[in-house]
């Protein structure tokens, strides 16, 4: 089984602290004392996992980025099955708040949408199976942990799942430029799921017709379109703002 290597303090931290059990070992820069990777080592030691010491050159083999001296070698990342959507949804406690990404095919605009996803408290996030980006350890990597905390689940057909989400009782919400009400003019509280785009051609026809409301975000400048983890970011805590108001 080929390992996946995930790097840097923070990204191997919490790895450590969320999903201990897809570590095989760690690697460490000879010399790196200090207090963010003591708190590394003891993890590590407490989950009883390897940990090897090799100099800078070799860990600049092992990572394709800043390791920062801590390199952590894992089991590879498993997406959710399509199979896994009516239980995660039964599970949800409260409103489900979705996010739905149509067309995001840049592993890195992946990892930092699923981090930002994590962080405003969404409980899914779904995605075609064609022409979007799998779940791959650069995707990992930049996501910092959210990889392992937040369900990733690609459909075989977007439009089926989103007519069952409807049906379901959850509103869903798309972005496209063309769209007369602004973001912060709808209302983004209740079962929700926020359609994004690809930057650029933004939502398919398809996904587009099957949204309850459009909505935009105000542009102020010449730049047209933000790329689409800038426009997630926007989206989705402005939808925390107006959840936690109600």
């Amino acid at each position: 089984m080929k390992l996946d290597s995930v790097y840097g303090i923070h990204a191997v931290t919490t790895l450590l602290q969320r999903s201990p059990d897809q570590v095989v070992e760690i690697w460490v820069q000879k010399g790196r004392v200090d207090a963010k990777m003591q708190k590394i080592l003891d993890l590590a030691e407490a989950e009883g996992l390897p940990v090897m010491e090799a100099d800078k050159g070799l860990l600049n083999q092992k990572a394709d980025g800043n390791h920062q001296g801590i390199i952590a070698l894992r089991k590879p990342v498993q997406g959710k099955s399509e199979k896994h959507l009516p239980d995660i949804l039964d599970a949800i406690q409260g409103d489900p708040f979705v996010l739905i990404l149509d067309g995001v095919t840049d592993p890195h605009n992946l990892g930092a949408v699923l981090r930002t996803a994590d962080a405003a408290g969404v409980h899914l996030v779904i995605a075609p199976k064609d022409k979007s980006a799998p779940l791959t350890a650069t995707a990992a990597k930049v996501a910092c942990g959210a990889a392992e905390a937040i369900p990733y689940i690609q459909v075989t057909n977007l439009a089926r799942t989103m007519k069952e989400l409807q049906e379901r009782g959850i509103w869903i919400i798309g972005t496209a430029g063309e769209a007369t009400t602004s973001v912060y003019e709808q209302s983004l509280t209740g079962p929700l799921a926020l359609v994004m785009g690809a930057e650029g051609p933004g939502m398919r026809r398809l996904t587009r017709e099957n949204c309850d409301h459009l909505i935009n975000i105000p542009m102020a400048g010449e730049v047209s379109s933000l790329n689409v983890s800038v426009a997630t970011g926007v989206c989705l805590f402005e939808a925390v703002r107006q959840r936690w108001v109600n």
